[in-house]
């Protein structure tokens, strides 16, 4: 059983008002808020450990990266990696997705094809599509139905041997769908395709375990698991790691320089050139440690009651459709009001200090589905409240009256 007083303190945001009501904070699919403990982490370094990583000889420089290679190893443990090796800082989801991305180039010939879903958000297309201009190889699309469910059935007919990366999420941002990855990893390995799951909408939410998972490359973001901005995760298999060429050339990238040839370093920092965000990737660490101190069982169940409470009241409205109904769904909601735009309805309620998100949430092929311009989405995290959702529910009666 959750605390929420005393988890709702943590977060020093949820107590401001906006337009002089109280915030209710539902664009978590977005971006999380922020605990003090994390907060006061990035103060922390700056104030005491701030110096360039790795290769210093210096005090503060070997503090820094023992601080960075821990929380490495935090991240680890917390995905289940085989080796800290094989856990990748990046900026973000889409920096994970385009370093396999720009690597496949070099694997991929005419003919070969690349599966992505019908599910995925704008930058697990866009990266593909243009592997698939660059290299001649044909994008194939796994089809949804009417719940926002993949079509399994549909999905097994386009692998082949022709297949050689399968790219889907874990956890669909604009409808709330959770993807069964695992039997759909075991499949795309029956026929020698590589997968990469975008795990940027799940990590909120559960723990993945990346080996009994079996994929073979994982990516997530830090701002939205209670982490700071510009960071984030690619956990690759080591052997695909080592398969791939770097993804960007510079400084701690390198073995050895010269005009005549270069030599690129082990595993990780292959695929980590320049200087990174350093006091991101520590604070990172801080995060999880976070989530792992309230534990992901209960934030499971408590957003699943979030879930259905927020579900019952919103269909009690008329006129109120819900878009993504599968069975396996976690705490989103996406949503219309028949004759109105959600961009109004979402205007109207930001001024009664409601946070929502309206439009595509960069999912347009989900919306060209439904033949909509967009939705307005709901999404819930361990923080919020059923207080919050009644506030919410009165306010979109209260647009909808306003806007018929």
């Amino acid at each position: 059983m959750l605390d929420l007083q005393k988890i709702r303190a943590d977060f020093p945001i949820l107590s401001q008002k906006v337009n002089g009501k109280p915030l209710v904070y539902f664009d978590n699919g977005a971006t999380s808020q922020k605990p003090q403990v994390v907060i006061d982490a990035i103060a922390q370094y700056y104030q005491e450990i701030n110096a360039n990583i790795h290769r210093g000889v210096h005090t503060l420089s070997q503090l820094a990266t023992d601080a960075y290679e821990v929380s490495r190893g935090k991240i680890q443990n917390h995905i289940n990696a085989k080796h800290a090796h094989e856990v990748i800082f990046t900026s973000g989801t889409t920096h994970g997705i385009n370093a396999v991305a720009n690597g496949f180039a070099s694997l991929l010939k005419v003919g070969d094809e690349v599966l992505v879903s019908a599910l995925e958000h704008h930058s697990n297309i866009v990266p593909w599509q243009m592997l698939c201009e660059r290299t001649g190889a044909t994008l194939k699309v796994i089809p949804m139905n009417e719940k926002g469910e993949l079509i399994q059935s549909e999905y097994d007919k386009l692998l082949s041997d022709k297949t050689k990366i399968v790219t889907v999420n874990h956890i669909s941002n604009a409808l709330g769908t959770i993807n069964p990855i695992k039997e759909m990893i075991a499949k795309a390995h029956q026929v020698g395709a590589a997968v990469l799951i975008d795990g940027a909408q799940a990590t909120p939410h559960l723990k993945p375990d990346v080996q009994d998972l079996d994929c073979d490359f994982y990516v997530f973001s830090g701002h939205k698991i209670c982490g700071p901005t510009g960071t984030g995760i690619l956990y690759g298999k080591e052997d695909w790691l080592r398969k791939l060429p770097p993804y960007q050339g510079g400084g701690e990238m390198i073995a050895t320089v010269s005009f005549e040839k270069t030599t690129y370093a082990d595993l990780p920092h292959k695929f980590e050139a320049g200087t990174p965000n350093i006091a991101g990737g520590i604070v990172l660490g801080t995060a999880v440690d976070y989530l792992n101190s309230i534990g992901f069982d209960n934030i499971a169940q408590y957003e699943h009651e979030l879930l259905a409470y927020a579900t019952e009241k919103l269909s009690a409205i008329d006129g109120l459709k819900i878009y993504g109904t599968a069975e396996q769904k976690t705490s989103v909601i996406s949503f219309n009001i028949e004759g109105i735009h959600p961009y109004d309805i979402g205007t109207i309620i930001d001024k009664l200090g409601i946070a929502v998100r309206t439009g595509h949430h960069c999912a347009q092929p989900i919306m060209d589905y439904f033949k909509i311009p967009g939705t307005i989405r709901a999404s819930f995290a361990f923080y919020n409240t059923k207080e919050e959702i009644d506030v919410m529910v009165e306010a979109v009666k209260k647009a909808k009256m306003m806007l018929s």
